[in-house]
């Protein structure tokens, strides 16, 4: 009979690197001076996005309260939920990469060897990830620019607020995670050459 399943075991943990940027020592010095600072960028704009969940738990109870206390729903609460989260998804998304946490159907990618492994996120960063952030930040930010510049208003409540800030949003978080993916780039560089990951 086989072993269960362990479900704090590596293989399980969608998560496995910490705010500590440690590169090896044999890694060229450009290398680890560039991965070091889009990191860390990546981790402070994370850090700093992630105080959007004060304002957004606050407007959320502050509407449970007054719905339910006073049977005065608020007109802006379920926007400003909306806005904050999305913006918390969107520029965040370099934090989650640089993480590690983004989903990935790893059930085969586990068992190739480093190097191929490697390979494989080499050439999924150059000919896919790459291309397909630029097209969409042009896209985004084109989408973005035309709704600050006609006044775009959401019609789905009667607050009807401005969508041209949250709008933005999209194209500044695909920029962060167009920047993060270049680290990821250069250490899938580096575990094809050196056959082990940073």
């Amino acid at each position: 009979m086989s072993d269960p399943i362990d479900m704090r075991s590596d293989e399980m943990i969608a998560s496995r690197r910490s705010d500590t940027i440690d590169l090896p020592s044999d890694m060229p010095e450009w290398m680890q001076k560039t991965i070091r600072r889009i990191d860390g960028f990546s981790i402070r704009v994370g850090e700093i996005i992630a105080w959007l969940t004060l304002p957004l738990m606050l407007a959320m109870a502050y509407e449970i309260f007054v719905r339910y206390a006073f049977t005065a729903p608020t007109d802006w609460a379920y926007d400003i939920s909306r806005m904050l989260y999305g913006a918390m998804f969107m520029i965040g998304a370099g934090y989650a990469l640089q993480k590690g946490v983004h989903i990935r159907s790893d059930f085969l990618y586990r068992n190739w060897s480093v190097r191929t492994q490697a390979m494989v996120d080499i050439t999924m960063y150059v000919f896919l990830f790459l291309p397909a952030m630029l097209i969409a930040i042009w896209v985004s930010t084109e989408w973005a620019w035309k709704a600050i510049e006609n006044g775009e208003r959401g019609m789905d409540t009667t607050w009807m607020p401005y969508l041209g800030p949250i709008k933005a949003a999209l194209p500044v978080g695909i920029l962060f995670l167009m920047i993060q993916g270049i680290s990821e780039l250069l250490k899938a560089i580096y575990a094809y050459r050196q056959g082990r990951w940073a």
